[in-house]
């Protein structure tokens, strides 16, 4: 029999979101993502292991499924919804110290280009997986990411861009960041960016895809 942190990973895992979502129709009218986590909480479960074992399971399921190309976008989008179903019971515990976060992300699509549903899509998967989100948005200059560094020394810096013509706007970021705080690790992504160009611009991290992001995170805040 499923305990309830396993039915908030499934949750999480199918996008559904609450007893009002049609989606997934076997599931009509059942509780999701939203009742179960206060559910839990009822029950007496920790914030932090309906975090860690049901929230971040499920997230962390849909990313897998969704490198491997099994499943797309839209649903990724649905989990997110589902996740932050979940996690809105969970932020006052985050705000009291009771529930730590792994780490923090500054991310923003780079100077020049206004496109955000990769970096967007990032967003919640990283944020899915336990950490905090720093969004600085789309058109980011060097000052701002290096403001965002200096306000949060201790986090990890994303750098999109989807235009061949911006790309190169990713050097002077990066090497603004590593001029003032060297030891802050900088992942860059996007269609037109490779492993050879952020090993050309001095980037530590070129990621093809979210959850390959979310699992480096994971291995860099685990030593």
């Amino acid at each position: 029999m499923e305990n309830t942190l396993e039915r908030i990973a499934f949750c999480v895992e199918v996008g559904k979101i609450n007893a009002k979502t049609p989606y997934l129709p076997a599931m009509k009218g059942e509780d999701g993502a939203d009742e179960l986590t206060l559910k839990a909480l009822e029950q007496g479960y920790s914030p932090n292991d309906i975090l860690t074992k049901g929230l971040i399971v499920g997230m962390n399921n849909i990313g897998v499924k969704f490198k491997e190309n099994k499943v797309f976008v839209p649903q990724v989008l649905m989990s997110a919804k589902a996740m932050s179903g979940g996690m809105q019971h969970l932020k006052r515990y985050f705000n009291d110290g009771s529930v730590k976060r792994k780490g923090k992300l500054i991310i923003g699509t780079v100077k020049g280009d206004l496109h955000d549903i990769g970096k967007n899509l990032v967003c919640m998967m990283v944020e899915g997986n336990g950490y905090e989100i720093i969004d600085l948005g789309v058109d980011v200059t060097e000052e701002k990411f290096v403001d965002a560094v200096r306000e949060n020394p201790d986090a990890f810096v994303g750098m999109s861009a989807l235009l061949t013509t911006t790309m190169v706007n990713m050097e002077s970021i990066n090497t603004a960041i590593k001029a003032e705080f060297p030891q802050v690790k900088t992942f860059i992504g996007g269609a037109p960016v490779s492993s050879d160009f952020a090993q050309k611009i001095g980037a530590d991290y070129y990621t093809e895809e979210p959850q390959r992001l979310v699992e480096i995170l994971n291995q860099l805040t685990s030593n």
